[in-house]
């Protein structure tokens, strides 16, 4: 292989790794979206999770408690539910995208507040 095959292989990888990692940050939902997936977070997330998510019927939601989980498998959790459990799926409710977003806050701590709480 020649020098210029292994630079365009190189730049395409580098290509592939930078689509990957923004793929995995959520866009950012409307803000009328926004209130209205905190509003679920804190209402209904947080009638099992805890009102201020830090635990109950549901583990804590918070980011200590999520440090290390893959952000994969909370979305899939959050989407699909739990089979056997309490945690129903909220698919019907949100998208990918809007679960990762939530997910993504929580990770770091920012939950999204309610307007006008």
């Amino acid at each position: 292989m020649g020098a210029d095959a292994v630079t365009a292989l190189a730049r395409g990888v580098a290509l592939g790794m930078l689509l990957a990692a923004t793929a995995a940050v959520a866009a950012e939902p409307p803000p009328t979206r926004r209130a209205e997936l905190a509003r679920l977070l804190h209402d209904d997330c947080g009638a099992c999770h805890g009102m201020t998510l830090q635990g109950g019927l549901g583990s804590p939601l918070t980011a200590a408690a999520l440090a290390g989980k893959p952000r994969d498998g909370l979305v899939a959790t959050v989407l699909q539910g739990r089979p056997g459990t309490a945690m129903p799926p909220w698919q019907p409710f949100m998208t990918q995208d809007e679960a990762l977003w939530l997910i993504e806050r929580l990770q770091a701590g920012q939950a999204p507040a309610v307007p006008g709480r």
